[in-house]
């Protein structure tokens, strides 16, 4: 199952975003208003938890400066990856866009397409309080 954001321009340089992504803990900071839980694992992961959805631990996998951050689940029982495409538009602006690839059975995937593509949305959203 691959899903994306729509594109969100942010004043901010791309190695700001860059930056901001790649210390986990801003995440917090780009999570919906339905977050029931957030708590750093480590340097490089994170579990979260929305409400009525069961706790999901990202950790970072890939971080390609300033155009790419990507996270993926910790465990190997959904395996999941959450990317971050970063384009520099001018020196102070950037387009952000998210990628959510996943690998679900076709029961799973549909439970789960409409909650997780609201998910990245709010994410990307969110991206200018950072």
């Amino acid at each position: 199952m691959n899903l994306e954001s729509p594109k969100v321009s942010v004043d901010k340089p791309a190695q700001y975003i860059f930056d901001q992504l790649t210390d986990v803990k801003n995440f917090e900071k780009l999570m919906p208003d339905s977050i029931a839980k957030f708590e750093l694992t480590g340097d490089d992961s994170f579990i979260f938890a929305l409400k009525g959805m069961p706790e999901i631990k990202l950790k970072m996998k890939e971080k390609t400066a300033p155009n790419n951050v990507k996270l993926g689940a910790a465990s190997d029982k959904l395996p999941f990856s959450l990317e971050a495409k970063i384009d520099s538009v001018s020196d102070d602006k950037s387009d952000i866009q998210l990628f959510f690839e996943g690998e679900f059975n076709a029961m799973m995937a549909m439970m789960v397409k409409g909650p997780i593509s609201k998910f990245i949305e709010t994410l990307a959203t969110n991206m200018h309080k950072l």
